[in-house]
């Protein structure tokens, strides 16, 4: 273990010991083999999210940007139009990053496929898309059993796993583009809705992300993970200074069960998410865990959960 890591590591036992014996008991974690799972789990949700953060003040290159090339990268991409001062084109591609996620077996073949207007040439701008939908509804119209049937590996990543490109379903993907153009504004401008957003409270960076997690429900197929994982990737990439106050607990699954097997020792444990979010807001002010803690704790208990006594790299 790395003297860094070590560091963290202890760091998070001792504050995790010190809340258990101080301040809640933590069942969930009463042996120090689940506890270090537990730890080991929160150090690599932290190392997640400092990994989106170092690519931002890292070099990109241009070819990043270009979805005609294998080395297309929609998040890379993002940070390199927003430096150009793109800042709308950065947010579109933050926002297609987390609609198609990266696959592990074709990466970001999907994304790069729909943006580049399947050929890498007939691309899907920001400004294209969000004047012009009906055109990128008969254009995906025209394409999609092509995409779909060309033999060429495309998969959405793991949190949009149960996503389709058929053009027939009730989520279809103009569907989804058309319902985030909507909600973006008919000035299709993300700085305003960010500002205005924080505007209307104050300044306040959680309550805003509660104000625009909310407003979110009308873009299509964006359930609970999806809205959480793009609104804080946003903020990691500091396109806008908000942050979850809370885990969202309402709608999720995995993180659901790792709260109740933290806080009660039983995943089935009968308990209200609003408990839950109280009890697991206490904790997160008690960690060092980072300003957007409460994402780290979000995805440290869903991953925690799948394996509680095991350690296992989730690397999805």
């Amino acid at each position: 273990m790395r003297n860094k890591i070590k560091g963290l590591y202890e760091l998070l036992n001792n504050e995790l010991v010190e809340y258990s014996n101080d301040i809640r008991k933590l069942p969930g974690i009463s042996t120090q083999v689940s506890r270090d799972v537990f730890v080991m789990q929160l150090i690599d949700s932290i190392r997640r999210v400092e990994y989106v953060i170092r690519i931002r003040n890292g070099k990109i290159d241009k070819v990043r940007t270009d979805p005609s090339s294998d080395h297309f990268d929609p998040l890379k991409a993002a940070i390199y139009q927003e430096r150009e001062g793109n800042y709308n084109e950065s947010v579109w591609l933050t926002f297609l990053t987390i609609h198609f996620g990266k696959s592990a077996k074709s990466e970001w073949r999907l994304a790069r496929d729909i943006y580049g207007g399947y050929t890498g040439n007939n691309i899907w701008t920001w400004e294209r898309i969000s004047n012009d939908p009906a055109s990128f509804d008969a254009w995906y119209d025209s394409v999609a059993n092509d995409i779909m049937n060309d033999g060429i590996p495309r998969r959405f990543g793991n949190h949009r796993k149960y996503e389709s490109l058929r053009p027939d379903v009730k989520k279809s993907l103009p569907m989804v583009f058309n319902s985030y153009v909507s909600w973006v504004g008919p000035d299709h401008n993300h700085s305003r809705l960010f500002n205005s957003t924080l505007d209307s409270i104050a300044g306040d960076r959680r309550g805003a992300f509660d104000l625009l997690y909310n407003s979110m429900r009308q873009v299509v197929s964006f359930g609970r993970t999806a809205r959480f994982d793009y609104l804080t990737m946003v903020s990691k990439l500091g396109l806008v200074d908000i942050e979850p106050g809370k885990t969202y607990m309402s709608g999720a699954t995995g993180p659901v069960s790792g709260a109740k097997l933290l806080l009660l020792g039983n995943t089935k444990a009968n308990v209200t998410n609003v408990l839950l979010e109280t009890e697991l807001g206490r904790l997160e002010e008690h960690l060092s865990i980072g300003t957007l803690g409460m994402q780290v704790l979000e995805d440290a208990l869903c991953n925690w959960q799948k394996s509680p006594k095991k350690y296992i790299l989730f690397r999805g």
